[in-house]
């Protein structure tokens, strides 16, 4: 496939661009951050999504949603990243779905037309230590009448304490460390023995720390196969890191932008600081990284629509790559922007806190690094 978007997936950028650059420029989320939200986005916006149709890319037509791919849910992420947006776009709309899109009918009935409508949020519940390790999950589902007991704690639940439900990986057998064992299960947010300790993160963002002292659900809850939940678990990871790397090219170039438009407005010594040629190399590198990690991405993205075995590596290569890359943006951004660059009256320093915090989000560009050394055997 050619490694440019199409004449619609364009349409769809400049659609997603301008409503963003309208309804939620970076200006929305300091709001949202100087007024305490608690919930660290707005409903309301979110029922926005659903009325543009984003909420659907990844539902198929048959479940009253638009059928298109990760390539398109890219295009949406990377415009939330530039503006940093905040949603539950990329939680919901494409690794909630991803998940719900190996369930039953039943689920997909269930949750589908919420999330079309934006109406309703899910949440994530995989990891339990302070890094992103999805093979080492403890929480134990034993069987229980016609469904399971649910027992466990789970971190940095990324908008856990706003969602109506959560996604739960769970083990029904074997051991942590083995992928063998895993199990799937959608959590109402009212159930009973459920609890959340809602925390805001260094973006502003919120997150959860949550705990499933007992929580039974019924056999209908359960995402896929018992005990064969991995692929399940693979699909979500799969797209939310390949969104979590689009939207880290947008917070990059968001930040680049920014940056590049200061050095041709900033004077010093009675020059402008963009006529100096090792501000302008630093420019140029960074440029050149952001379009490879750009070219990765969208790579990834296509072989996820494709349904290519190798798209786990290239995922993983986006990852890191994207992760790498808008580090530097932001970090190059800060520092060419000089003391203020420090300061809160400034934008930049909110892109490299998004940053830190998308970068950590299902693996940072270590781990990612460390699964495409493994994979090829190093």
């Amino acid at each position: 496939m050619p490694m440019f978007l199409n004449e619609d997936q364009t349409m769809l950028r400049d659609s997603a661009r301008e409503f963003l650059k309208t309804e939620a420029p970076v200006s929305h989320m300091r709001k949202l951050r100087d007024e305490g939200c608690k919930d660290g986005f707005r409903h309301a916006l979110w029922k926005q999504f659903g009325e543009m149709g984003f909420t659907g890319i990844l539902i198929g037509e048959d479940d009253g949603g638009l059928g298109l791919g990760h390539v398109e849910a890219g295009v949406v992420l990377e415009e939330i990243g530039r503006n940093l947006s905040p949603s539950p776009f990329l939680t919901t709309a494409v690794a909630g779905v991803s998940a719900l899109n190996h369930g039953g009918q039943h689920l997909k009935d269930k949750f589908f037309p919420g999330i079309l409508a934006g109406e309703t949020v899910l949440a994530l519940a995989i990891d339990e230590h302070a890094k992103h390790r999805p093979a080492q999950i403890a929480t134990k589902a034993e069987k229980s009448g016609n469904g399971f007991k649910l027992s466990g704690k789970k971190q940095f639940v990324v908008q856990g304490a706003s969602a109506d439900a959560l996604i739960v990986a769970a083990r029904t057998a074997g051991a942590p460390g083995e992928t063998d064992g895993i199990t799937l299960f959608v959590v109402d947010k009212d159930a009973a023995n459920l609890s959340i300790d809602n925390t805001r993160l260094v973006d502003s963002s919120m997150a959860a720390h949550v705990t499933l002292d007992g929580v039974e659900v019924d056999g209908d809850a359960v995402i896929g196969d018992v005990d064969n939940g991995w692929q399940v678990l693979s699909a979500l990871l799969k797209a939310g890191r390949a969104g979590s790397a689009a939207e880290l090219i947008g917070v990059g170039s968001g930040a680049m932008d920014m940056t590049v438009d200061y050095l041709k407005q900033r004077k010093q010594f009675g020059r402008l600081i963009g006529e100096f040629q090792a501000l302008q190399h630093r420019a140029a590198h960074l440029y050149s990284e952001m379009e490879i990690a750009r070219a990765a991405v969208l790579k990834a993205q296509q072989l996820l629509d494709e349904g290519k075995d190798s798209a786990d590596i290239y995922v993983s290569v986006a990852k890191a790559k994207a992760g790498r890359s808008a580090n530097l943006a932001v970090r190059e951004g800060v520092q060419m922007h000089g003391g203020i660059g420090m300061t809160d009256e400034y934008d930049i320093g909110f892109y490299m806190k998004r940053d830190r915090a998308l970068n950590e989000f299902m693996g940072d560009a270590n781990f990612h690094a460390g699964r495409v050394a493994e994979i090829f055997g190093y």
